[in-house]
């Protein structure tokens, strides 16, 4: 991806753009030694009910970064609010090793939690909530287990086939699906992004 293209993306998405940027070394073992690259997680935000994580892996840092906001934007879904301000009821939810409590709170509660879920909360618009996590306080398990409870619909993404069992796999080989057939899929509606 190019530079003018990687700068012009942003002024599409919004004018008050809410991104926040983790990063980390990774190594891979090979036979020839080890091999190092970065790894770059980016959460990006309109601060009104979108958000969405994006990951980027490479050698070098500044592709790591372009590739995880690219990647960013592609998964950008909405975040159904009580009030535009909270969420809706206590969510718990474990993802990994990772445990987390979400509550609702009175207007002008404001946010009381860690600081991986303040930027994740920010970038998605929620002003008035408190959250907890227990066990494991690793950021990337943190913001993948938080974002699955906050874009959940009727059938949460990633969550299988919603009683514990393997998601199904129908429209394999389908090809691409329409929004009214997406948005009836996951119960909840989608937010379109204009350009």
């Amino acid at each position: 991806m190019n530079g003018p293209a990687y700068q012009n993306a942003s002024s599409c998405v919004t004018p008050s753009i809410h991104l926040y940027r983790i990063s980390r070394r990774v190594i891979q073992q090979t036979g020839k030694g080890r091999i190092p690259s970065m790894q770059v997680f980016t959460i990006i935000g309109n601060g009104n009910g979108l958000v969405g994580l994006g990951r980027g892996t490479h050698a070098d840092m500044s592709l790591a970064t372009i590739k995880s906001y690219s990647q960013a934007i592609k998964n950008m879904d909405y975040v159904d609010r009580f009030e535009d301000r909270t969420v809706w009821t206590e969510v718990e939810s474990k993802f990994g090793s990772t445990r987390i409590l979400m509550r609702p709170r009175p207007l002008g509660f404001g946010l009381r939690c860690g600081p991986t879920l303040h930027r994740l909360f920010k970038a998605a618009g929620i002003k008035d909530i408190s959250a907890k996590v227990w066990k494991s306080r690793n950021p990337i398990l943190i913001l993948q287990g938080a974002l699955r409870m906050l874009q959940s619909g009727h059938n949460p993404l990633g969550m299988g086939d919603g009683a514990g069992g393997p998601g199904r796999r129908m429209q394999k080989g389908a090809g691409i699906r329409s929004y009214d057939s997406v948005t009836r899929a996951r119960g909840r509606s989608l937010a379109g992004l204009t350009v």
